[in-house]
């Protein structure tokens, strides 16, 4: 009951600033949203978009799922995370995609040490099948690595391949040719409290928010997506 009245307390706050003291924000927001970003981030419940960039309601749509995934467009593409692409682009007309992955990511954990037992679903193994090829190439290029950095590279290397299968969706890669829509490819490292942005110049992820104190692990570079 504790979780229960912290939440409640916590919308009270929420509706104290903005239906209180900001009437201007929600008087735009009852016509409609209009969002200039899409964010494609984890469930994980350390990392929350809105949190993480201070966001205010309206700023971004949110797509959250295990390991920030985004899956190829296919036929039998999930539905779910697709649709949600889908109405971003299309009908909200964004203009920036943000896949948001970050460090100690559970999904991630699934997909290089798969569960051993036995359970009555395996939702969660299905879904890490999107990134099976970028545990393979991990696995395969840094076998040398602790188990600790191919979890790293393999975390950053799937935002990759996330980025490389939004452009499967025609009607995206289109509005990215045509100079409406940017691509970003953004890493949060809890360790350090630090952002990170990947660089398709330099092809490594780069910090654009450094830690508040140096001297912070550092992190191995990526496997760059195929």
């Amino acid at each position: 009951m504790e979780d229960i009245e912290k939440f409640v307390r916590g919308f009270s706050r929420f509706q104290q600033q903005y239906f209180s003291e900001d009437h201007t924000l929600w008087d735009a927001l009852r016509a409609g949203q209009r969002p200039t970003t899409l964010l494609i981030g984890c469930c994980d419940s350390r990392v929350d978009p809105a949190l993480l960039t201070g966001s205010d309601p309206g700023d971004m749509f949110v797509v959250r799922n295990i390991a920030n995934l985004v899956p190829p467009c296919t036929p039998d593409a999930p539905p779910g995370v697709s649709s949600a692409i889908e109405f971003a682009i299309c009908n909200l007309e964004v203009a920036r995609v943000i896949v948001l992955g970050h460090a100690h990511c559970g999904g991630i954990r699934a997909l290089l040490a798969p569960q051993q037992e036995t359970r009555e679903t395996d939702f969660v193994e299905r879904w890490m099948r999107i990134a099976a090829p970028v545990r393979e190439r991990v696995l395969r290029e840094l076998a040398h690595k602790s188990s600790e950095e191919r979890h790293t590279a393999c975390e950053q290397a799937s935002i990759l391949q996330s980025l490389d299968n939004l452009l499967t969706y025609p009607w995206l890669k289109r509005r990215v040719d045509e100079g409406k829509l940017v691509l970003h490819g953004w890493y949060f490292d809890i360790d350090t409290g630090a952002l990170m942005a990947y660089s398709a110049c330099q092809q490594r992820f780069l910090p654009i928010v450094c830690p508040i104190s140096p001297g912070g692990p550092v992190r191995p570079e990526p496997v760059a997506a195929a």
